[in-house]
C-alpha cells in the first residue's frame, strides 16, 4: 500500500516492506502513481530491483486539469471530500443497474471506474488526506520524471491504452524514450485500469516479459 506522501516517502515504504519480508531483490510492478513509485525505488536503490513493470504509469507530461485542481489548496480538499463521501453512493446505484443488465463480472469490467468508486468506503477517513498528499506531490514532482527515468538501468515493460483518459499515452511513449531498456506494449480498449479491464492480456505480457528476463539471465551465466 502506498504511503501518504511523495515519491521518496513511498519508495522508502516499499524498501522497508521488502526488508520486512526478507526480499533482497525483486521485479516491481506499479500501476498509475504506483508506477512513479516503482521508478523512484529503482533509481534510489538499483541493487534491489531486477526489472520494472509499469501499467498506465505516471511520468513525463502526465498532468491534466483534474490533477492540478485536486492539488489546489482549497479546491482539492473540497473535491476530495465530495468524491469520497457522495460518489460511492451514486456509483453503487449505477452499478446495480449495470449488474442487473449485464451480470456482475461484465458490469465490473465495462464500468470499471464506477466499480472502483462504488467500493471506496468513507469509513477509511484518512484516505482522502492521503489522496490529497499524493496529488500535491505528483504536481510538485512531475517535472522530474524524465530525469528519474534516465537513471534506470534495468529492463522495463510498459503497458498503456492509447486512449487512456487519466494518464495520456504520450506519457508511456515519453517513458519508453527516456528509459534505456524499455519495451512499450499498447493494450487497446482497457482504459486506465488495465488489470481490471484486460487481466488476461496484462498477465500474458507479464509472463512473457519474465520469461525473457530468465532467458537473458541464463544466457549471461553461460557466457
Amino acid at each position: 500500500m502506498l504511503a501518504g506522501g511523495g515519491l521518496d516517502v513511498n519508495a522508502a515504504a516499499v524498501l522497508a516492506d521488502m526488508d520486512a519480508r526478507g526480499i533482497e531483490r525483486a521485479v516491481l510492478a506499479g500501476h498509475s502513481y504506483g508506477g512513479g513509485v516503482a521508478l523512484s525505488v529503482a533509481a534510489r536503490a538499483p541493487d534491489r530491483v531486477e526489472a520494472l513493470i509499469l501499467l498506465a504509469s505516471v511520468g513525463p507530461d502526465c498532468l491534466n486539469g483534474w490533477d492540478r485542481l485536486l492539488a489546489a489548496p482549497v479546491a482539492g480538499p473540497v473535491c476530495s471530500l465530495f468524491a469520497w463521501k457522495l460518489t460511492p453512493w451514486l456509483a453503487r446505484a449505477r452499478l446495480r443497474r449495470a449488474i442487473r443488465r449485464h451480470g456482475a463480472e461484465a458490469a465490473a469490467r465495462q464500468h470499471v471506474n464506477t466499480y472502483v468508486w462504488g467500493f471506496t468506503g468513507w469509513d477509511h477517513g484518512p484516505l482522502w488526506r492521503t489522496f490529497i498528499a499524493e496529488q500535491r506531490a505528483l504536481v510538485r514532482e512531475a517535472g522530474n520524471f524524465a530525469t528519474l527515468a534516465r537513471q534506470i538501468r534495468v529492463p522495463v515493460l510498459l503497458m498503456a491504452d492509447p486512449k487512456d483518459s487519466v494518464v495520456p499515452f504520450r506519457t508511456a511513449e515519453a517513458l519508453s524514450r527516456s528509459l534505456p531498456a524499455a519495451q512499450l506494449r499498447p493494450i487497446e480498449g482497457a482504459g486506465h485500469h488495465l488489470p481490471l479491464r484486460a487481466p488476461g492480456e496484462v498477465a500474458d505480457a507479464i509472463i512473457g516479459f519474465l520469461v525473457s528476463l530468465d532467458a537473458a539471465s541464463r544466457a549471461s551465466e553461460q557466457t
